[in-house]
């Protein structure tokens, strides 16, 4: 049985163990974000054992009821697998990303006695009642949320996008493909996730040259680059400051000053389309460049970023500048939209009264 199993999961086995290395020797993540990627790393080495046993079962006509029980962790384990990776790779998603694979799992518990999501005939086969695509719904559902929130807080950018289609393709083929090639698919559902999940990691480990480690934003590198070989095609520049940082580090420490940063950086990244890239390029300061933009654009951009800030308990001050022919250089359109972000604070500042 063992080697049966061995033959059957050697490529997962490895891909795990090159990711618990991997992880191991990474530095950039966090704490959390490393323990639940080894909860995740866990957790399909464990539903690789499951369905090895579910199918060993079926082959050798054994235990009904044992197989049962090993179909509803399967179905149950499987959104719950998906909801832990958006919970794991999203930023300031809740626990309560895990409430429809909770209700899942209370229904599949039910149809152990029922056989409304599944069941097994005289012979032994899988049987699905009326409920019984509603795991591959769910999972259906999870991916197009992780795929989505991966997209809107990504920089738009080529080499941030091609690894979130990778994911979802993947993704796409563990629910597909099982209808289209049978049963048997389902033993490689586990490896197929694990080298989507493998793969999107090592692509965000190589673009750790170009982005912020803490916010995920483009960072300083990566807008002297942009300036250098973009030049031609940037008509308009936005300098972001935040306010009020130095009072949240000094009366509620750096981890909450760190948490306001990642706030507002989410903010700017969903209100910025394609064209317009989100730079962090000091402590509190951000400049968004946008490419082949009208100023309406630009203004259409700065009511976005102050409608997701407004919903924050932070608050951050805003300037731009605006050449359409393209001739003024960089450090002009910087100087100008520095300026007037610089007037806006100000202005924040003198309401206040201070």
């Amino acid at each position: 049985m063992i080697k049966e199993f061995l033959l059957q999961n050697w490529a997962l086995l490895l891909i795990l163990l090159a990711f618990a290395i991997l992880l191991r020797t990474t530095a950039f993540l966090n704490k959390k974000t490393k323990t639940c990627m080894y909860g995740l790393i866990g957790g399909m080495f464990l539903l690789s054992i499951i369905v090895f046993f579910e199918f060993y079962l079926e082959e050798h006509w054994e235990s009904t009821d044992a197989r049962l029980v090993l179909i509803f962790i399967r179905y149950s384990a499987t959104p719950f697998i998906i909801a832990f990776i958006i919970y794991t790779m999203a930023i300031n998603i809740r626990w309560y990303v895990f409430i429809p694979a909770i209700a899942l799992t209370i229904i599949n518990f039910i149809s152990l006695y029922n056989g409304m999501v599944f069941s097994l005939d005289e012979e032994g086969q899988l049987k699905r009642g009326v409920l019984g695509y509603l795991p591959y719904i769910l999972v259906g559902v999870y991916s197009v949320l992780l795929v989505f929130i991966l997209i809107r807080r990504s920089n738009k950018r080529s080499t941030e996008i091609f690894p979130i289609l990778f994911l979802c393709f993947a993704f796409v083929s563990g629910l597909i493909l099982p209808f289209a090639l049978g049963k048997d698919f389902s033993k490689l559902f586990c490896v197929t996730i694990v080298i989507a999940v493998f793969v999107y990691h090592v692509f965000s480990i190589l673009q750790l040259t170009e982005k912020d480690s803490l916010t995920g934003l483009l960072n300083r590198q990566a807008f002297y680059a942009s300036i250098e070989t973009d030049i031609k095609s940037i008509t308009a520049l936005v300098s972001i400051d935040m306010n009020g940082l130095k009072v949240i580090n000094d009366t509620e420490g750096h981890a909450a000053g760190d948490k306001a940063l990642v706030t507002i950086a989410l903010c700017f990244l969903q209100a910025a389309t394609s064209r317009q890239s989100v730079y962090r390029i000091g402590g509190d300061e951000f400049v968004i460049l946008c490419r082949r933009a009208t100023e309406d654009d630009v203004k259409a951009l700065i009511a976005r970023i102050r409608k997701h800030v407004s919903k924050t308990r932070y608050r951050c001050a805003v300037g731009y500048s605006y050449a359409p022919d393209g001739t003024d250089s960089i450090d002009d359109m910087l100087k100008e939209s520095d300026e007037k972000m610089y007037a806006d604070k100000a202005a924040f500042y003198a309401a206040k009264g201070n």
